[in-house]
Order: C-alpha cells, then sequence, then structure tokens
C-alpha cells in the first residue's frame, strides 16, 4: 500500500470541518486541505495533489457524489481513493453511488479520535486499482 499523507477534506458544516481538521492533523499527521463546498474543491484540488478524497456527500450546490464525478475527469485526480462522509438520510440510488465511487464510507457522526486509523485501514483494505 502506498502511503498517503494529503487529505482533501470536503465538508459545509464548519465544526464537522473543525473535528475533522484537529482529527486529521493533531491526531493523524495529515496535511489537510479544506474547502466548505464541491465547486471550491474542484478549483483547488489538483493543485494540492492529494491521496485522498474525503467528501461530504450532501453539500450545497454539487453533491459529493458530483464533485467526485467531474474530479474524476481531473487526470491527475482520476485514481485518487475517495472516502464519503455519510448521513442516514441518503437515498438508495446515493448508496449505490458511494459503493460505486468510493473505497468506502464514514457514518456522521463519527468519532474523531479513531478517523485517522480508520481511513489508513480503509486505503489499506481496497483493492488494487482497475485498469
Amino acid at each position: 500500500m502506498a502511503e498517503f499523507h494529503r487529505i482533501l477534506h470536503v465538508e459545509d458544516d464548519p465544526d464537522i470541518r473543525e473535528i475533522t481538521l484537529l482529527a486529521l492533523k493533531e491526531l493523524g499527521g495529515f496535511d489537510v486541505l479544506q474547502c466548505d463546498n464541491g465547486e471550491d474543491a474542484l478549483l483547488r484540488a489538483a493543485a494540492f495533489e492529494p491521496d485522498l478524497l474525503l467528501l461530504d456527500v450532501m453539500l450545497p450546490g454539487l453533491s459529493g457524489i458530483e464533485t467526485l464525478i467531474a474530479m474524476r475527469k481531473i487526470p491527475d485526480l482520476a485514481e485518487v481513493p475517495a472516502v464519503f462522509l455519510t448521513s442516514r438520510d441518503v437515498s438508495a440510488q446515493d448508496e449505490c453511488d458511494i459503493r460505486d465511487r468510493a473505497i468506502g464510507a464514514i457514518q456522521k457522526p463519527f468519532d474523531p479520535v479513531t478517523l485517522p486509523d480508520q481511513l489508513r485501514r480503509m486505503v489499506a483494505a481496497r483493492e488494487p486499482a482497475r485498469a
């Protein structure tokens, strides 16, 4: 498994952004770029060169799923593993999209103390990229 250090986190809730930032930077030792919407993430992602995408499913404007679909069209982001943050009110279609497009999902509310290791386990367990 390739090591990963840079996480792009897309979340519209400022409290969740702050908790996630503390967990990933302070506990996990990751370099984190946070965006509060999909459009901003699309503008900034390639320059940041993330090793992992952590996307809220429900965002204003572009949803997390729509944001990921758009990121997959950017060559430097096409193969970056993604993890979704989900709440209980996602539709059945969203659940299928999450399963098909990401290496996993984390249910909100999540435990910030275990978040870095949870992400490491998901990346370690992912299947090799398809050709």
